[in-house]
């Protein structure tokens, strides 16, 4: 799977969310501080890793930041895009599950290396429900991006 991940700080928890994605097996498309030359603002490398999605040039982002709730409002104002900010396996769990999330943010300030793993690897167990009514919550989001909610 490509993954497009942006950090707007060169910390050591993004540098193992880069290396953990690749021993994964995964090809990592890096944005922001991780990658020389690139624009480390919050704003713009979050919106650059989303962009990635929302064309097709990546199948999923990693958006980070210090707190992740600035580089989950950039991502999110991509259409197409559905980032959320994640903590804890239960919510990554919950984000893929229900929400169909295919941008995960992480704060730089409150994921350590095992939680990293941990969200990890529920963020990628987890599949988008078949639910009708959960399906129906997505599609809703979609249509928002088309300025409308009507069907």
């Amino acid at each position: 799977m490509r993954i497009a991940v942006s950090s707007d700080m060169d910390e050591p928890v993004a540098r193992c969310l880069v290396e953990e994605l690749r021993s994964r097996g995964h090809e990592v498309l890096t944005h922001g501080a991780l990658r020389p030359g690139a624009d480390p603002q919050w704003a713009a490398c979050s919106e650059a890793a989303a962009r990635e999605v929302a064309d097709g040039t990546a199948d999923q982002a990693v958006v980070c930041c210090w707190t992740g709730t600035g580089a989950s409002i950039a991502a999110n104002k991509v259409p197409g895009v559905r980032a959320a900010l994640c903590t804890d396996a239960y919510t990554a769990d919950g984000a893929r599950r229900w929400n169909d999330a295919n941008v995960l943010a992480l704060s730089l300030r409150l994921t350590s290396g095992p939680l990293l793993k941990e969200i990890l690897d529920a963020w990628f167990a987890a599949e988008a429900s078949g639910d009708t009514d959960d399906r129906e919550n997505v599609a809703h989001v979609g249509r928002l991006d088309l300025g409308r909610t009507a069907p």
